[in-house]
């Protein structure tokens, strides 16, 4: 999550350092834990530079702890991506989500309880992977494939589709007057978002707005690099969609519509 908020301004990161805390250290899960935390630096091209475990009796319950952390980025600044450069006329691309991410899990966990799902059981009838692998794909890192494409190309804008959806991230890098009009049916949407929808009975506009449903970072390049970027990012290992473009904001509309 971190890393992918650096990203997004056109920031290479730099380190990270992690911060562990629980009533009673269990070193087994402590160090599971920071081997989860070593390997999403490794993904992201950082290091792990230290940081701070905390045992703090009667704060937590046995068997529980809080885990957190920062990172720390890099970017000229007369390269800075801010979106300043958008117009209409460009094209946003998404990159695949692995699933949720790292987002929305109050509603998941409503829909879980109210749906009395099983977590262990089979997600689908041909894959081994359970529900709660489903709910649990750890989220994307897009560091790399990024970074090599800023290299490449002229990058206008990115979101990072984290809280708030899509129609709450998008807008955050588009300037006053423009709006991103994404087509739902230019993606394939995994298919944990499908159960979470059938199970929750959710609206699609809620969907949207707490979920990434598919898409886990948006970028905003000129029409005439839309197709170059697609082909890079597709060699580069990314499942990437043409998702929408930018036009001019219609009077008293949102800045992100999803059609």
């Amino acid at each position: 999550m971190s890393v992918n908020d650096i990203l997004v301004q056109g920031a290479e990161p730099l380190f990270f350092l992690d911060y562990y805390a629980t009533g009673k250290l269990d070193v087994d899960v402590a160090a599971e834990v920071i081997k989860g935390v070593a390997a999403g630096c490794e993904q992201a091209g950082c290091a792990l530079i230290g940081g701070e475990t905390a045992e703090m009796p009667g704060m937590y319950a046995p068997g529980e702890y809080d885990l957190a952390g920062f990172a720390v980025g890099v970017v000229e600044r007369d390269r800075i991506i801010d979106g300043s450069t958008i117009v209409a006329g460009d094209v946003v691309l998404g990159l695949a989500s692995s699933g949720p991410h790292s987002n929305g899990f109050s509603l998941i966990r409503r829909i879980v309880a109210a749906s009395s799902a099983n977590l262990e059981a089979p997600f689908t009838p041909t894959q081994p992977n359970t529900l709660s692998d489903a709910l649990m794909a750890p989220t994307r890192i897009y560091v790399k494939p990024l970074l090599a494409l800023l290299r490449e190309l002229r990058v206008k804008g990115m979101a990072h589709i984290t809280g708030g959806g899509l129609v709450e991230n998008v807008p955050r890098m588009l300037p006053t007057g423009l709006q991103a009009r994404l087509a739902r049916d230019a993606w394939t949407q995994p298919a944990i978002f499908d159960w979470l929808q059938r199970h929750g009975n959710v609206a699609d506009a809620e969907m949207h707005r707490v979920f990434n449903c598919g898409i886990g970072m948006a970028v905003v390049v000129a029409a005439a690099d839309a197709e170059r970027a697609l082909r890079f990012l597709d060699a580069a290992g990314e499942r990437t969609f043409r998702i929408g473009e930018i036009v001019a904001q219609p009077a008293g509309e949102p800045a992100t519509v999803v059609v």
